[in-house]
């Protein structure tokens, strides 16, 4: 992601959380913003009104993942993909260490999350906002809400440090069940970089990442 704060690369940019109206905010909301005379932005500040199991604490997307709740300063609710289509992975790094990583997604004043988050050393997947809903990982609102955001722990300019074949693995069967639940192809179009997101000031997941061998394993993982 570029912009978690840390001793040696620190914080540069962070996305804005910016908070759009669904459908299901306006048909469970209209009601009630108009007795209280609030205004129409309002509506879309309302909780979500989701129902079902991924209401229950602990529940992830992914069977692989562990629940590690991001701020909900740093997402927006949602219900994809019935309001807005799920149709790219960004592949972000974290330049940070994982605990790091994870206590700024957790901060309210980062501004900023992940859908996931990898270690580097053995592959452990954190999930910390549901996939339904909206990320502020891109610094783009429309890639937002289309896409699902896989933070890698490390530092692109150290790739035999961090870019392990462990953590490649994981992020590979995480992406590969992503792509097949939502049915997005398995490409460099659909899977990208976050530096490849329009309007991006972010380098990562940088040079050195093997894209070619990434999408080789995602490819693998999905048969």
């Amino acid at each position: 992601m570029n912009d978690i704060p840390n001793p040696r690369h620190p914080a540069t940019h962070r996305d804005p959380p910016r908070r759009a109206i669904t459908r299901r905010a306006l048909l469970l909301g209209a009601g009630a913003a108009a007795v209280a005379g609030l205004g129409f932005a309002a509506v879309a500040e309302l909780p979500s009104q989701r129902s079902g199991p991924l209401e229950r604490e602990g529940t992830v997307d992914q069977s692989a993942a562990r629940w590690t709740a991001a701020s909900d300063a740093n997402y927006r609710y949602a219900n994809r993909p019935d309001d807005y289509r799920i149709d790219r992975i960004v592949i972000h790094v974290t330049q940070s260490r994982y605990e790091d990583a994870a206590r700024a997604f957790r901060d309210p004043a980062h501004q900023a999350a992940a859908h996931y988050l990898i270690r580097s050393s053995d592959g452990h997947l954190a999930q910390m906002v549901r996939e339904a809903d909206v990320a502020y990982h891109a610094g783009n609102r429309e890639w937002n809400e289309r896409s699902i955001g896989i933070e890698h722990e490390g530092f692109v300019d150290a790739p035999d440090r961090w870019f392990t074949d462990t953590a490649y693995r994981a992020s590979a069967q995480l992406a590969a069940d992503i792509s097949t639940r939502y049915d997005i192809p398995i490409d460099r179009e659909h899977i990208v970089g976050h530096h490849e997101v329009p309007g991006a000031t972010h380098t990562d997941p940088g040079p050195y990442w093997n894209w070619d061998r990434y999408l080789d394993l995602v490819r693998a993982a999905a048969k």
